[in-house]
């Protein structure tokens, strides 16, 4: 197989005019969001520009520690994503969402640095960093899924639920229910992508693998792997998060005690 074919700069920016769809899209139907548009590609070619370049020092000095440190960065900012996104307290949150993150993330990336892939060394940044990633960014949107339909639903549900309680149910049992639901809609999206790799879609990593050299057979074992790592990971981290979650916002009384920002 052939090597990376690189992609001249001029090149990228000549289609970066393609974004000018969205944006006439955007103003025919009077979306509101040409503004966001902007920034948000801004932001991305920024943000990916100074990780590309932290990304080849970190690669070349391959520091256990610095690695772990980037790592917690990582799940942080994700951890703060979720809270942003959901419009839930940070302060309530943060804590919770983030152990759920990292409980998730380190046990799977250590299986799969140390028993599968075997780099050199096994906490090789190479490997290591963006394995992670993929890892944590499937987690990001089940996780903000799943939290926003549970508080939804104790928002909807309250009668429904304060009811349960008087009549002496624990919290635990009243809200299994919206748990249940919460935990179904999160995985339906990655389930049906599951369903239909291959026939519908290939996905990113498999695709990655092979425009960077890789036959389809190798590509088609790291997807596999992946997809296998990112939903466990995401049961993981969807169930911990929920948990600790309801145990931060319950009151004495069984109640939720939450208001969703503005």
């Amino acid at each position: 197989m052939s090597s990376t074919i690189d992609i001249a700069w001029w090149q990228l920016a000549i289609f970066s005019s393609v974004l000018i769809i969205p944006l006439l899209v955007s103003r025919i139907y009077q979306l509101g969001i040409g503004k966001e548009i902007i920034i948000s590609v801004g932001r991305m070619t920024l943000q990916l520009l100074l990780v590309g370049m932290y990304l080849e020092y970190l690669f070349k000095l391959n520091s256990i520690w610095i690695n772990l440190v980037w790592l917690t960065l990582m799940i942080l900012v994700g951890a703060s994503s979720i809270v942003s996104k959901t419009h839930l307290p940070r302060k309530k949150l943060l804590l919770p969402i983030t152990f759920g993150l990292a409980a998730g993330l380190f046990p799977i990336v250590t299986i799969l640095c140390l028993g599968i892939v075997h780099p050199s060394p096994w906490y090789s940044a190479q490997y290591l960093i963006p394995l992670a990633g993929m890892l944590l960014g499937n987690s990001l949107s089940g996780n903000i899924v799943a939290l926003q339909n549970l508080f939804t639903a104790f928002e909807e549900r309250k009668n429904e639920y304060e009811a349960a309680i008087s009549l002496g149910a624990s919290p635990q049992y009243a809200s299994r229910d919206f748990v249940r639901n919460a935990l179904r809609k999160a995985n339906a999206p990655l389930l049906a992508s599951m369903a239909t790799i291959g026939l519908v879609t290939l996905p990113g990593m498999m695709t990655g693998q092979i425009l960077g050299g890789a036959t389809p057979l190798i590509a088609i074992k790291y997807q596999l792997m992946i997809m296998i790592a990112i939903f466990v990971m995401m049961t993981i981290s969807l169930t911990l998060s929920i948990h600790l979650t309801l145990k931060a916002t319950f009151t004495k009384e069984g109640r939720i005690n939450v208001t969703f920002r503005d």
